[in-house]
Parts: structure tokens; C-alpha cells; sequence
């Protein structure tokens, strides 16, 4: 192409997500219903059941744009949260205000930090805004090393993403330890505590929101496609303090969270039956797909959230005879862990399905 490309898009591989359903049922001539999709970390009720009465409801009313401020959940999560309705930012799923980030904080006079298996597209991010990733390597069971994060940092460091629970590995960092790590970090560095499985964590979360009382340079991001069920809703939000808010909102584009997002999203707050139901299903799968990683002598990464990271040998080739039976995991190649698979829990029957035949294959 003769027109010029912008120097770091040209380089960008795009991110790859879970394959989806009806693409694999395309290629092996089934219906949908047969496949079970365990590679995205989805919620396998379905939607929050306030949230979908909700959006029944308000469908007559997608001829209208969404409120640009999203006042009424704004509001809602303020008060759900006991937290200044000013400290919130929302964005098209909590990866657009990854972006916003890297709009704001991200060039290439700057450096980042994150766990070497952490998210991919934080690494996505730094490189699209030319910035230099300092990608750390983790600690013993593939957890953050935040000591070793501490140190790499320079002056030129800007923003430390911490993925907690962490995706893909599944780790969870304790309260102790990311008190200790915050303490280190200077106050002209923006913490990204992201924190998407926040709701259905099977440990003790740590709370991240004490640190918005005294720290100036923190911003907390959850999303409501997890543990609420509404990820092709595409919503999340942020919280910090106001003089980041507004700093985010500058780059933010109008309009950015439909209106039918909105709207479930201020119904799915107030579902605490269905993030339960979900939880302890989340609960129950762990036992299970634990109970098989020991039964076979598997290795497997203690998870605590809704999926788990079993060691494989070769990944991919476990992935690819898992989809010719109608099973679609997520191999573990763009993270530099070839010999692993991640695992969502799906349903106890998708569960078992996927653990008959992995016992098959191994």
C-alpha cells in the first residue's frame, strides 16, 4: 500500500480472541448447541436475569443515543460502591479504557511494566502508543513478582499494570503483598489494578479501594462481562481519583457505551442472586477440574477465578483434537506458555464433556 502507515501500527499483531461458536460449527458441520466454548472466561448462565428483564424492556428505546455520562449508573454504582460518582470512567468493555491509558500516559519518551504472562494487551497497548514494555518474569507458580516489577522501574516508567486475578495464569495476589508493592511505587506512576473476575473470586480479593483514599496515582477497572454475563454488551468501568477521571475523558469518544449496555448494566448491580449462582458454580467447577488435574498428574496453576491453567506439553495440539470434538479451549502460545492450556468453566455438563475427553487424550 503506497499510503503511509503510522510506524507502531505497522508492526502490531491484532489480538486474538477465543474462537468463537459458530465459526467451529461452520468447520465441523454441527449445530451450535453441540460445541462447548471454554476459551473466553464468559459467564455460561447467560445474562444476569435483572439485566435481561431490563433490556426486554428498553428495547424500544434504542432510536435514542445513551447518555454520554452515564448518569444513572454512574449514580448507581456511587452508591453501590459508597464512592464519589465523579471517580467513575466507562468505557466500551474495561479494554477501551486500557486504551484511554495509553492515550493519555502512553508514548515514546515513556516505559510500562507488567508481569511477563499477564494480560496480552497491555503489551498491545504500549506498543501501539510507541512506548517501551518492561515485561518482568514471574515469581514461583506463575505469579506476579511485584519485588522484581519495583525494581525494574526507570525514570521514564509512566504506568505498572497489575492483573488481578490474573489472566491467563489464573494467580491472585494477596492484600499484604500489594500493600507492600504500592508503598514502593512513586507517586508520578499510574497503578492499573485490573480487576475483571473481581466478583467471582473464590479466595479473599484484596481491596484496592482504600488505596483511592490516599493514593493520587491508582485507577481500578472492572467490567460487568464476567461475573453479571453481559460480555457482548461490551461495558466496564474505571474508578480513581477526579483529576484522572478527567484526564481519561479527554481522549474518550461520545456515545462510547450504548444506551441497552447502560441500562443492563444499572440492573445487573442490584444481582446478587446471579452473581451467587455463578460463584458457586465457579466453586464447584474448580473441585472438579482440580480433582482430574490430581487424578492424572497433571500441573496445574491454583486458580481463583473462573477458569485454570493445566500444563499440557504441547498446547496447541490440544486445542486443535479438543475443537474435533466440539470443544473449544484457549491454547497458551502468545503467551509464551506453549506447553499450557487455559480452561473456562463452562457449564457441569460442558465441564464434563471437556474433562471425558482430555482424559482421552492424554
Amino acid at each position: 500500500m503506497k499510503i503511509s502507515i503510522n510506524k507502531n501500527i505497522e508492526s502490531l499483531t491484532p489480538y486474538q480472541p477465543g474462537r468463537p461458536i459458530e465459526d467451529l460449527a461452520r468447520e465441523l458441520g454441527i449445530p451450535n448447541n453441540t460445541i462447548a466454548k471454554l476459551a473466553s472466561n464468559e459467564c455460561p448462565l447467560g445474562p444476569s436475569y435483572k439485566a435481561l428483564d431490563a433490556m426486554k424492556k428498553a428495547c424500544s428505546e434504542m432510536n435514542y443515543y445513551p447518555d454520554g455520562g452515564a448518569f444513572f449508573l454512574r449514580n448507581k454504582l456511587s452508591k453501590h460502591f459508597g464512592i464519589d460518582k465523579e471517580q467513575f470512567i466507562f468505557g466500551n468493555g474495561s479494554n477501551e479504557i486500557l486504551e484511554l491509558i495509553g492515550h493519555c500516559f502512553v508514548n515514546e519518551e515513556t516505559s510500562v511494566i507488567a508481569s511477563e504472562h499477564a494480560f496480552i494487551v497491555y503489551k498491545l497497548i504500549t506498543k501501539m502508543f510507541g512506548g517501551n514494555l518492561i515485561e518482568v518474569p514471574v515469581s514461583k507458580g506463575l505469579e506476579h513478582n511485584l519485588d522484581a516489577m519495583v525494581e525494574a522501574i526507570t525514570d521514564d516508567t509512566r504506568v505498572i499494570f497489575i492483573c488481578n486475578p490474573n489472566n491467563p495464569t489464573g494467580t491472585l495476589l494477596s492484600q499484604e503483598k500489594l500493600d507492600k508493592f504500592i508503598a514502593q511505587v512513586a507517586d508520578n506512576i499510574l497503578i492499573v489494578f485490573d480487576e475483571a473476575y473481581a466478583e467471582i473470586v473464590l479466595d479473599e480479593m484484596p481491596d484496592t479501594f482504600e488505596y483511592l483514599k490516599t493514593k493520587n496515582n491508582v485507577i481500578v477497572l472492572r467490567t460487568f462481562s464476567k461475573a453479571y454475563g453481559l460480555a457482548g454488551l461490551r461495558i466496564g468501568y474505571g474508578i480513581a481519583n477526579q483529576e484522572i477521571i478527567s484526564i481519561l475523558n479527554k481522549p474518550r469518544q461520545p456515545f462510547n457505551v450504548n444506551r441497552i449496555a447502560q441500562i443492563a448494566a444499572c440492573a445487573a448491580i442490584e444481582d446478587e442472586k446471579f452473581v451467587g449462582e455463578f460463584k458457586d458454580l465457579c466453586n464447584s467447577s474448580r473441585n472438579l477440574f482440580v480433582d482430574f488435574c490430581i487424578k492424572h498428574n497433571l500441573e496445574y496453576i491454583k486458580p481463583a477465578a473462573n477458569f485454570i491453567l493445566i500444563k499440557v506439553l504441547n498446547g496447541l495440539d490440544i486445542f486443535n483434537k479438543l475443537q474435533e470434538k466440539g470443544i473449544i479451549v484457549r491454547p497458551m502460545q502468545p503467551y509464551n506458555l506453549p506447553e499450557w492450556i487455559r480452561i473456562s468453566y463452562g457449564t457441569l455438563e460442558e465441564n464434563k464433556k471437556c474433562l471425558d475427553a482430555l482424559a482421552e487424550l492424554i
